[in-house]
């Protein structure tokens, strides 16, 4: 008799090989998928804010404090 692995025995453990494999790539999947949706909303939130400061930028009375070189030395 032989200690070689029997066909069945080298499926089986190839099959489970494949299950430990997926499950790393689900996990991995759900994190990156987490972490996408995360940068979503990140990002929905700087574009809300650049919106916010270019309508102040536009608003009447701020284009002469926009440029520092306008504005006095602090020892006037």
């Amino acid at each position: 008799m032989s200690n070689a692995p029997t066909f069945e025995t080298r499926t089986d453990e190839r099959i489970t090989e494949l299950e430990i494999k997926l499950s790393y790539n689900e996990d991995l999947l759900d994190t990156l998928n987490a972490l996408v949706a995360r940068q979503q909303q990140d990002i929905s939130m700087l574009l809300r804010e650049v919106g916010q400061l270019h309508q102040q930028g536009n608003e009447p009375g701020m284009a002469a404090a926009q440029n520092p070189r306008d504005e006095l030395p602090p020892h006037y």
